[in-house]
């Protein structure tokens, strides 16, 4: 019997059972009797104390309804100005989320006081009607109605039951295997078998949110790094789709914008969702108002509130089989989507980061960003102007366009990085969609956008262009200060990352001006790759935070111009944003 296969059962059984003993003590606290049968008194007592805590905190009214009718009777004061109220739209959201709980009989037609946008006060109204013309919107993909888990107890108690069943699983397979010829399997095999892989995309699948999450994340890792059997539960997971039946939908967004909201907000609403992700769904309406074609963003519920002992549950399961290589500094990555995923379910932050884009891009013809209806719009629903573009990977496109997208999303990259230094860095094909009418990409979802320091990208940046002009000794140096080195690492480590680094830079070298690069027939994927395994085995330290999204996007981008066979002056694009003199 191998020792070490035994000790990889081990972990798995006890990375199962720490899940699922957690999952039996939360449900514990909640549960009088429970807690009796197990006879921890103190947790329960606790546990109590913290409940009654949270209630009297959520009595307290956080924005003072006063000062919002001071606003509106002042609001000549301004003028036309423009009054960013982001901020106190938050603090009202938690109010009129408190109203909706503790009001015994709603009025359908009352009408929160306070919106989610920046108010333009004096604004004209429009006095035309607007026509609507569009058919009905297909789903990309087969959804399936199934209830999302709301609660954080609910939520545990799945992964519990998935750990558990997980681990039986793997115990008695191993045991069977043994049994018939005398020998332990690898763990790997017992542990994606068929049997498990299925229980885990179809529970994930289910739990969306943070399971989700890192899956995305995982999945624009090099196919060389993950097993293949990680790649099929991800590929599983992803073309999957739960969305929310009628009655859970119908509560969520009434908690988010009052009862009676189909009446009072659209002339008309699709329950069955075109879309299922991550965290939401989203559906297509007609607003009562304009008569306008918007889409609407609608937050699973509990997500938010579960995202914590959601990444706890997954870092415990994905620890404990022990497949994933260390290199990878998976607490990292898992740190990395619990800031993420805390980012996207603020549908105020997102309203607030697309209103910037637009800004930003007001002068860039080549794209387009939705408008927000923020009168439609809270923490956890966000509606939007619908996009007329297809998803820019689906489109019957001649050679000429795809040159054209590919290189403008891969400029649009670039002035993310030095320019505004700040980025949506979720590269999701479906967020990018090309609008032939128009000729322009159009650009969707921003709860992911971030910002970056200058003391991160004037070292970043240096690194790149070290990348472009093949300059070994300065692209280890700015490895070494933005932190993807420490200088102790073997020569093998420190030649490896940095030939890394160089063929990353590829794509923007040149003789002149009019060098247009083929992104099909490149072989940076294939060359990087050789060096993943060493550059994982013997990594140091985990590359930079700011690293994590960034790469993700630009990998990202790189991956969408190969797919798209596309053939551009790549050069030229970085010459013109970036430059390559160095810079102090």
């Amino acid at each position: 019997m191998s020792v070490k296969s035994l000790y990889q059962v081990y972990n798995v059984a006890c990375g199962s059972a720490k899940v699922l003993k957690e999952s039996i003590n939360a449900t514990a606290s909640n549960c009088t009797l429970l807690q009796a049968v197990i006879g921890n008194d103190q947790l329960y007592s606790d546990a109590k104390i913290a409940s009654e805590k949270a209630r009297a905190n959520a009595r307290k009214r956080p924005f003072d309804h006063a000062n919002v009718e001071n606003l509106s009777h002042h609001s000549d004061e301004f003028g036309d100005k423009e009054v960013d109220i982001f901020k106190l739209a938050r603090s009202k959201s938690n109010q009129v989320r408190h109203h909706q709980q503790h009001k015994p009989n709603h009025n359908h037609q009352q009408k929160r006081e306070l919106h989610t946008y920046s108010r333009i006060l004096n604004e004209s109204k429009k006095d035309e009607e607007v026509e609507v013309i569009g058919s009905k919107v297909q789903p990309a993909v087969k959804l399936t109605q199934a209830p999302i888990p709301s609660s954080r107890l609910g939520r545990l108690f799945h992964y519990g039951t998935l750990a558990a069943s997980v681990g039986a699983h793997v115990l008695k397979d191993s045991a069977q295997h043994y049994i018939k010829t005398g020998k332990m399997p690898e763990v790997k095999s017992v542990i994606l078998s068929p049997r498990n892989i299925e229980l885990m995309a179809r529970k994930f699948s289910q739990m969306r949110g943070a399971a989700l999450k890192v899956g995305q994340m995982l999945s624009f890792q090099d196919n060389s790094v993950l097993p293949p059997d990680i790649q099929q539960i991800l590929l599983r997971v992803q073309n999957s789709a739960h969305y929310m039946p009628a009655d859970q939908l119908e509560k969520t967004i009434s908690f988010e914008l009052g009862d009676g909201w189909r009446g009072r907000l659209f002339a008309s609403f699709d329950d069955i969702p075109i879309a299922a992700a991550s965290i939401g769904q989203v559906h297509t309406a007609v607003t009562r108002k304009e008569l306008e074609q918007v889409v609407v963003k609608v937050q699973y519920p509990g997500v938010a509130d579960s995202i914590d002992s959601d990444l706890d549950n997954i870092l415990t399961l994905l620890t404990s089989t022990k497949m994933l290589p260390p290199g990878m500094f998976l607490e990292k990555s898992i740190a990395n989507a619990r800031v993420e995923l805390k980012w996207e379910c603020d549908y105020i932050r997102e309203a607030s980061n697309t209103v910037r884009y637009k800004e930003m891009l007001a002068n860039e013809p080549a794209f387009t960003v939705p408008k927000i209806y923020h009168d439609l719009s809270d923490e956890h629903v966000l509606t939007m102007e619908r996009m007329k573009g297809i998803e820019i990977v689906k489109g019957d496109w001649d050679q000429e366009i795809k040159n054209k997208i590919s290189s403008e999303i891969m400029r649009l990259t670039l002035m993310e990085i030095f320019k505004f230094r700040f980025m949506q860095t979720d590269p999701n094909w479906a967020n990018f969609l090309y609008n032939s009418e128009t000729g322009k990409v159009e650009l969707l979802d921003f709860g992911a956008c971030r910002e970056f320091d200058e003391t991160f990208t004037k070292p970043y940046t240096n690194c790149l262009r070290a990348a472009v002009k093949q300059d070994r000794e300065m692209a280890k140096k700015y490895s070494i200060e933005l932190g993807f080195l420490t200088g102790l690492e073997s020569e093998a480590m420190t030649n490896a990352h940095v030939d890394s680094i160089l063929v990353l830079g590829e794509p923007f070298r040149g003789n002149n001006d009019d060098t247009i690069y083929d992104f099909e027939h490149q072989t940076i994927t294939d060359r990087v790759r050789t060096n993943i395994k060493l550059m994982l085995n013997e990594r140091l330290t985990p590359p930079p935070e700011e690293t994590y999204s960034l790469h993700r996007k630009l990998s990202g981008a790189y991956l969408l111009c190969a797919r798209m066979k596309a053939k551009f002056h790549a050069k030229k694009i970085f010459d013109d944003i970036i430059g390559l003199e160095y810079q102090k």
